[in-house]
């Protein structure tokens, strides 16, 4: 994620910051300049408006989300000719938990967060519209829900264009029981949604879209029973090969779980580089002489960089990531190794966002 600025004062802010530390300006993302802006209650103007600052950035006059002044849970600004009184991101929820049980307020803002930052790259990489009208193709909708005693246990996935997460995977020890019990080496809410997106693309991006041939042939036949190749990955133990063509284990129970997976991993990647561009990183490439570093490459530079570089810049970068995660007696961030196998279907997944990108563009 590209780094923020306070438009007040100027110091640095984060992506889901309300108020800078510095000058104690209010703040609020604002997705349809996807930029981060100092605001003030507007003058002379009906209450509830706010105007951006410095003030000649902009007459638009914009509102908090009603999830803010509701629940203190979204940090996305509405423009003030919305018909709804929630931001284009939150709009996208169409169930909620019972936000009056213990605990259900608090799960359910975490999951916001993560969708919010999940919003921001889809949008970088032209997948998800910031129009606050009504747009070809808004994204997907999320359902986020809970479990009922004696009710049937709610399944995170995908269908129809609608992500469901069971509220319990925010909770930090169940989903460090669900990661343990499962042999998954990464769960996180980020990851649930940028995986769950992934089931809701392959219908935009590969589905009737003439690619089909091309992944059967990385991705293998995504006509076989699904059900069944599940049970069959769940039943027998962890093959010992799938690191030669896959990015996680989980990737080799089914072609659309395998998709999912490497298009869960592509986004890590754009996001992670695009944070790592923003800091002005600096790395030494292996194998290229000692004196020689290389800044690493935006993947929405002016000139994007090509897939081989992101790969050239991601390997040392991931390193230094997972060298200073250890320094703090932490577990990698990042306990991956990408194989070429693996690199071929994340080329395959890049070619076809960068193909969709240049055809909006």
């Amino acid at each position: 994620m590209q780094v923020f600025n306070c438009s007040h004062c100027g110091k640095l802010v984060f992506f889901d910051s309300v108020r800078c530390v510095h000058c104690g300006s209010a703040l609020a993302f604002v997705p349809d300049r996807m930029a981060m802006h100092a605001i003030a209650p507007a003058q002379a103007s009906a209450a509830g408006l706010w105007s951006l600052l410095p003030a000649e950035n902009s007459t638009t006059l914009y509102r908090q989300c009603y999830n803010q002044t509701q629940w203190q849970a979204c940090n996305f600004a509405v423009p003030e000719h919305s018909s709804s009184l929630l931001c284009v991101a939150c709009r996208q929820t169409v169930a909620l938990p019972d936000l009056s049980l213990p605990g259900h307020v608090a799960s359910w803002a975490r999951l916001e967060a993560a969708k919010r930052q999940l919003f921001y790259t889809l949008a970088r990489l032209g997948l998800q519209s910031v129009d606050d009208g009504n747009a070809p193709d808004p994204g997907p909708r999320y359902a986020f829900l809970a479990d009922w005693p004696d009710g049937e246990p709610v399944l995170t996935g995908h269908a129809g264009g609608t992500i469901t997460i069971n509220v319990a995977e925010a909770d930090d020890a169940q989903r460090l029981h669900h990661r343990v019990n499962l042999h998954e080496p990464y769960r996180t809410l980020l990851g649930h949604f940028r995986h769950e997106s992934g089931h809701y693309y392959w219908d935009r991006l590969v589905l009737g879209s003439g690619h089909e041939d091309a992944f059967r042939s990385l991705f293998g036949d995504e006509r076989q029973d699904y059900s069944q190749a599940l049970e069959r990955h769940y039943a027998q133990s962890e093959s010992a090969d799938w690191h030669a063509n896959f990015v996680s284990s989980y990737a080799s129970s089914h072609p659309w779980e395998d998709w999912a997976e490497t298009w869960a991993h592509y986004l890590h990647m754009v996001d992670l580089l695009e944070t790592a561009a923003a800091y002005d990183t600096s790395l030494e490439l292996p194998g290229a002489p000692s004196a020689e570093r290389v800044r690493v490459a935006s993947p929405y530079g002016a000139k994007a960089p090509s897939f081989g570089t992101m790969v050239e810049h991601w390997s040392p970068l991931t390193l230094l990531l997972n060298s200073l995660n250890r320094s703090l007696g932490q577990e990698d961030a990042y306990p991956f190794a990408l194989s070429s196998g693996a690199l071929r279907k994340l080329q395959f997944v890049h070619e076809l966002v960068q193909s969709r990108s240049q055809a909006q563009s």
